[in-house]
């Protein structure tokens, strides 16, 4: 049932605790990467034009732009890491490469007159909500902002995480995160360390491992890989994808479609056992011929626990004369070097840490205050939790995309993001059709849904998989994944439900203006 507050509707007003008031907007989005640009597109389609997107950086793309690592490139087919609303035939290859996706993100900003409504240089410091006013008062480092929906669009791959090792800040050579890539440093000849050997890392080592002059790699666990069937598009069948109607859609439904496949197969352990990681395991023995390497390459847990990745030059490369797995640890970093556990030290020119992004610790939390000031990282003491990936209880007007349990370990993000973008619209809608101040998930909304997404995972590889990974936090919860089909999530979210949402009523000149639905 849908709980009602009425509150009186206010014309301008100050931050908290009576600083100056900035400009107001209806929507304010944080980001510019698919996620932010997706639901400005969609406000722009809804004839919308009072929002504004804030970017810290100085151009869109999110993780697309920041990640600038030799190799970087997508690992989910370009006609479904892609939205379907803008579809785009020129991909040159099945899965794009790193400047093929920015650009078709600066495509899209361009295409949908976007670009006037982005405050570059403008990273968020701080939001909080006022309760009085109902509405979201925004600190950047350039001016403050109010708003009264606040749409986060910073995803779970936008922060990197740094490993907590001994006298790494005592390295004195160069030390760089794949996020952060120094593209100043001469990697030709060198001595270079790679710690960690995730999604980033299996793209580019390969790709500087022909320039440097020894490579130690340092493994603290296999991934799963998988060949990757990636070409280049023949001209003739781009021009079937711009000429023949429905052709591209069609193709990118069936990729869609068929990934939910492994969705079945990841759901049990002992199926996902017998297909995928035998698939994966059997690339791995035709790849790596020597017995002992490849001992030291074989996972000990079910495949999708950690993510499953795809490279056809990953094997090859670090079977190079001039690359070492190191597989027994590290215990310190030295000005010159790393030793290992056993005590064996390495020196090294270079350490590139290929150690992922802090994707069950968003950074962004730290920065919102909800109700009574409480502050999210908080809320989210004992792990992410929300509703429906979109909302979370004690935080009014807050719709964050990508948000708990909306990772996929089978399929594209811009499947889970557009099944949220048209929550949010439907959301926007039904505020304005009656007239809704605030909307807020209830508590015992939240936890019957986060109870369902328990009752999912369980057994799947996700939640009995045998490792640790990414995905799980701190206190051993997996608040990332949603462990099921995507049709699943994009049913949940095809229309706002605000019987499960405790509203406030805009009443004009304090005059009731009656009960929401």
């Amino acid at each position: 049932m849908t709980s009602i507050v009425e509150t009186p509707a206010e014309v301008g007003s100050g931050g908290p605790g009576g600083g100056a008031p900035g400009r107001h907007v209806k929507v304010a989005i944080i980001g510019t990467g698919f996620s932010g640009l997706g639901m400005a597109i969609k406000l722009r389609q809804q004839g919308s034009d009072d929002f504004l997107l804030f970017e810290r950086a100085d151009e869109v793309g999110g993780t697309w732009r920041d990640n600038t690592y030799p190799g970087c490139a997508c690992d989910v087919m370009a006609l479904l890491y892609s939205y379907s609303f803008a579809p785009r035939a020129e991909w040159k290859t099945t899965f794009a490469k790193r400047d093929e996706v920015l650009d078709y993100l600066r495509w899209c900003t361009d295409r949908y007159g976007i670009r006037p409504f982005i405050r570059f240089g403008h990273e968020l410091l701080e939001a909080r909500w006022d309760e009085r006013t109902r509405r979201w008062h925004l600190r950047t480092d350039q001016g403050e902002y109010t708003a009264q929906v606040l749409v986060t669009g910073t995803g779970y791959l936008s922060d990197p995480a740094i490993p907590d090792i001994k006298g790494l800040s005592t390295f004195q050579g160069a030390l760089f995160h794949s996020a952060g890539w120094d593209h100043d440093f001469d990697l030709n000849g060198k001595r270079v360390a790679v710690i960690g050997t995730g999604a980033s890392a299996i793209q580019f080592v390969p790709a500087i491992q022909p320039k440097v002059g020894h490579l130690d790699l340092y493994q603290r666990t296999p991934p799963w890989v998988g060949p990757k069937p990636d070409k280049k598009v023949a001209p003739s069948h781009i021009w079937v994808r711009k000429h023949v109607p429905g052709y591209q859609r069609f193709r990118r439904n069936f990729n869609k479609n068929g990934r939910e496949i492994v969705a079945f197969l990841m759901a049990d352990p002992k199926r996902a056992s017998q297909s995928i990681q035998g698939m994966a395991a059997k690339h791995l023995q035709k790849s790596v011929k020597d017995p002992g390497l490849r001992a030291k390459l074989t996972p000990d847990y079910a495949v999708g626990c950690k993510r499953l990745l795809f490279s056809n030059t990953w094997y090859p490369a670090i079977q190079s004369p001039n690359v070492d797995v190191v597989t027994t640890g590290i215990r310190e970093v030295r000005p010159n070097g790393i030793v290992d556990v056993d005590g064996v030290e390495r020196p090294v020119d270079a350490i590139i840490l290929g150690t992922g992004f802090r994707a069950t610790s968003r950074p962004i939390a730290e920065r919102l205050h909800g109700r009574n000031g409480v502050r999210l990282a908080d809320a989210w003491g004992d792990g992410m939790a929300g509703y429906r990936g979109t909302t979370i209880a004690g935080f009014p007007n807050l719709f964050m995309l990508l948000g708990p349990n909306t990772t996929l370990g089978h399929s594209s993000q811009t499947v889970m993001i557009e099944a949220q973008l048209a929550y949010v619209v439907d959301a926007l809608r039904q505020m304005d059709k009656r007239g809704l101040a605030s909307v807020e998930v209830r508590p015992q909304a939240q936890e019957q849904y986060n109870e369902l997404v328990a009752q999912l995972q369980h057994g799947t590889v996700w939640n009995a998989g045998g490792c640790s990974s990414w995905y799980v936090d701190a206190n051993g919860r997996n608040s990332s994944i949603w462990p099921t089909f995507t049709w699943r999530f994009r049913r949940l979210t095809k229309k706002f439900d605000l019987e499960s949402y405790q509203v406030a009523v805009t009443t004009g000149d304090g005059v009731p203006a009656g009960r929401a639905g």
